[in-house]
């Protein structure tokens, strides 16, 4: 019988989430890891099985969803201390005719009250990423600017195009060259992906192929834009993403300097969450954290997630597709606490 984390992944797959894989370093070093099921398991929406289900690697690839949003929090740090664009200046210096009060740090905190999100492909069905993109930054407003807390993700797409009109460079190259390349992340990036390492997401009614989305993101609006935004699109191992929290325990180098860091996984002050906000990062999230009271990180809607917990030493990683094949699974919450719970164990 499988024990600690291998054990906890068996008792949630396939109810939980099809796919699995796991892993915790303490210290630095990885002290479990484990991965189970299958990368493809259902055909479409009504659960019938595949014919082919290959099975679960370590190195599978998952879709992370929001948890890209770290890599776009990293990315305009790193402008940030080069001087190409500041925290607290309107972004309406890069964008002409946005609303003044709308900051990058207000952004990444989600408090520039912009609605949580815009389903730009269902509004302009026959439009270009490039139409439905200005779609987006003429977004206004609508809940008052400065908080409380509400989470946007079209906030996080313009933080995504800040990025790349301060940087010159799709936000797909400043990933690239700021974060997986200097880390060495050769599995890390937006897709498409290689189908045949990557777990199958959900099944889509309206998206092109047969059976269901794999290798491609699979939010509507990151789809919609192309693939490549600040919000969602980035695909990774668990390895990789495990090596991108170490560096953010560590102090950041060489991706960032430790001070950015430190601002990064600051108390931004934002209200109205049932967690405290840093920049682009949910410190003491209770659907994330577990026991690791004093972790920050972040998680995405496939059924994902990263936890960096600097005073135990720990860094978590979940990463599944328990939208697979469809959304609304039971269970995702308390797998990522007795996750979390797992590491504290390993860390005491």
């Amino acid at each position: 019988m499988p024990e600690g984390l291998a054990a906890i992944l068996a008792g949630a797959v396939p109810q939980v989430c099809p796919a699995a894989v796991a892993m915790i370093a303490v210290d630095g070093d990885v002290a479990a890891t484990a991965a189970t099921g299958e990368l493809v398991r259902y055909t479409g929406a009504d659960g019938a099985l595949a014919a082919e289900r290959p099975p679960v690697r370590h190195d599978s690839i998952f879709d992370l969803a929001s948890v890209s949003k770290l890599f776009t929090t990293v990315v305009l740090l790193s402008l940030a201390e080069e001087g190409r664009l500041a925290l607290d200046e309107p972004a309406a210096a890069l964008v002409p005719g946005l609303d003044p009060r709308i900051t990058p740090r207000r952004l990444l905190t989600h408090t520039a009250g912009l609605p949580p999100g815009r389903r730009v492909d269902r509004e302009l069905p026959d439009a270009s990423a490039a139409e439905r993109m200005a779609a987006i930054w003429r977004t206004p407003p609508a809940h008052p600017v400065g908080g409380p807390y509400l989470y946007s993700d079209i906030g996080m797409i313009m933080a995504g195009g800040l990025a790349e009109l301060a940087g010159g460079a799709p936000l797909d190259v400043l990933v690239r060259e700021r974060v997986t390349e200097v880390l060495g992340l050769a599995d890390t990036g937006y897709g498409p992906r290689d189908p045949a390492r990557v777990a199958a997401t959900e099944c889509k009614a309206g998206r092109p192929g047969a059976g269901c989305v794999r290798g491609e993101v699979h939010d509507e609006t990151s789809w919609a834009l192309g693939g490549v935004t600040g919000h969602a699109g980035v695909f990774a191992t668990a390895a990789d993403l495990l090596a991108f929290g170490e560096t953010l325990r560590r102090g950041g180098g060489p991706m960032l300097r430790p001070e950015s860091v430190a601002e990064l996984t600051r108390d931004q002050g934002a209200t109205g969450a049932p967690f405290r906000h840093g920049l682009g990062v949910r410190l003491g999230d209770p659907a994330i954290v577990g026991p690791l009271s004093g972790a920050y990180g972040h998680s995405g809607f496939t059924g994902t997630s990263l936890v960096v917990d600097p005073a135990r030493r720990l860094t978590v990683v979940l990463l599944t597709n328990a939208v697979h094949p469809v959304r609304g699974r039971d269970g995702i919450r308390e797998l990522r606490h007795a996750v979390a719970a797992e590491a504290l164990r390993l860390a005491t």
